[in-house]
């Protein structure tokens, strides 16, 4: 059921995105974004392995090659993705933001492949430490864990509807804005959740994901920075 909705995402978000692509007026040629899409396939498959191999490098080098080319991440993914793209475009001259026609395909097709997560239980590296919560859940080792991809279907919902709704006041934000809410939101969320994780190997007290979740924060410094201080006018009005 997992590999099932798993491909399904892909399939879903794809086809999410298309019908999406003929609704609007996209200012970026066909030829361009087929470009920009190859680099963010490929970037996602290169760092989707490598931030998945530093999760525990250990464990995965004895696990061989084909081990290391099974294991991947999302979080990785979307990060190559990004630089991907961004190299794509630099190769192709386009200098317009192309996110916002990928921000709401993404979320739903992560949501549909945490499903599929979450019917795997333990058997995908997406579930919980244990927990005397009355959030706690039995994946499937018979102790009550916290059950991780079910909090980020739920917080991707949220996510997905928020974005919707601003989506239906044109023009109040610059081009690749609602990407960029995605991204920023979703590293904070998996930054967080990361610590409820039974992680094993850390750097400096922190896993790979967390460590990957900074950079992609720091790399989004200025939102980040103007969206404190617009925060911070609204409150000082109120």
């Amino acid at each position: 059921m997992h590999l099932v909705l798993e491909y399904l995402a892909f399939f879903v978000a794809f086809r999410y995105y298309v019908i999406l692509r003929k609704k609007s007026a996209d200012s970026i040629s066909a030829n361009n974004r087929l470009s920009i899409i190859i680099g963010a396939i490929f970037g996602a498959l290169f760092l989707s392995r490598l931030i998945a191999f530093f999760e525990n490098p250990l464990l995965h080098y004895e696990q061989g090659w084909i081990s290391i080319l099974n294991n991947k991440t999302i979080m990785g993914g979307l990060f190559g993705g990004l630089l991907g793209v961004e190299l794509a475009k630099k190769i192709i001259g386009e200098k317009q933001s192309s996110g916002d026609l990928f921000t709401l395909p993404i979320i739903f097709g992560i949501i549909v492949g945490r499903i599929g997560c979450f019917l795997a239980g333990i058997k995908e590296f997406t579930y919980g430490i244990e927990t005397n919560s009355f959030l706690g859940m039995d994946l499937g080792d018979g102790l009550q864990r916290h059950p991780i991809a079910l909090y980020e279907i739920i917080f991707l919902v949220l996510l997905f509807i928020f974005i919707k709704q601003l989506q239906k006041q044109p023009n109040r934000f610059e081009n690749g804005m609602y990407f960029k809410i995605f991204m920023i939101s979703y590293f904070a969320f998996r930054f967080m959740i990361e610590f409820i994780k039974p992680n094993t190997f850390f750097i400096a007290g922190l896993s790979s994901i967390q460590l990957l979740c900074l950079i992609c924060l720091i790399y989004y410094n200025q939102t980040l920075r103007k969206g404190i201080a617009y925060a911070g006018k609204k409150l000082h009005l109120l």
